[in-house]
């Protein structure tokens, strides 16, 4: 799987053939057959595995240091997340999806874990706070945004251009949580 997630982080998951992953892992192609008969079964496996090892980075994080806003924290927490190699293909086979029935079946599971909090104890907790829409909203642009401007920096290398974007997208997040700043868009 390690061998898969790399492959896929550095080069899409076109490049994950059967032959990469079995040629990157020392194994014989008829080996990682006979474990992954097929495409779904590796399929299902890699989500298996991507689950386990974000739940782990999620947990690994922590809480926000006193004094620093959770939303903030949350925001450069899962910047740096988004940078580690699971993250990568998380939103690669994200992405792949849309057009690729095979890898939607086999993200159901884990895009359905993900949205709901459950892939990391105190993390989760910090990310999906509030159940309200200004919350909801607020978390969701905080997400798409990151998850965007992390796909964009496999076109543009700029840390000036991001450090810059990064700071939008906390004074969005925290505009939508201050009560009464967003209310044009959630009344009530």
């Amino acid at each position: 799987m390690e061998v898969a997630v790399n492959l896929i982080a550095t080069g899409g998951v076109s490049v994950a053939t059967p032959a990469a992953v079995a040629s990157g892992a020392g194994v014989a192609r008829t080996a990682l057959l006979y474990h992954f008969p097929d495409r779904p079964a590796f399929l299902r496996a890699l989500a298996a595995h991507l689950a386990r090892e974000m739940a782990a980075l999620f947990d690994a994080s922590g809480r926000p240091p006193p004094g620093v806003d959770a939303s903030d924290h949350a925001i450069d927490t899962y910047w740096a997340l988004l940078q580690e190699p699971v993250f990568r293909v998380f939103v690669e086979l994200r992405a792949a999806a849309r057009g690729d029935a095979e890898v939607a079946s086999a993200l159901t599971g884990l895009m359905a874990d993900f949205d709901a909090g459950r892939l990391g104890g105190r993390f989760g907790a910090v990310s999906q706070a509030g159940e309200d829409p200004r919350s909801q909203a607020s978390r969701d642009l905080g997400r798409f945004l990151l998850e965007g401007l992390a796909l964009g920096g496999l076109t543009y290398d700029s840390d000036d251009r991001r450090r810059r974007l990064i700071e939008v997208v906390k004074r969005a997040v925290r505009g939508l949580n201050r009560k009464g700043a967003a209310q044009d868009l959630w009344p009530g």
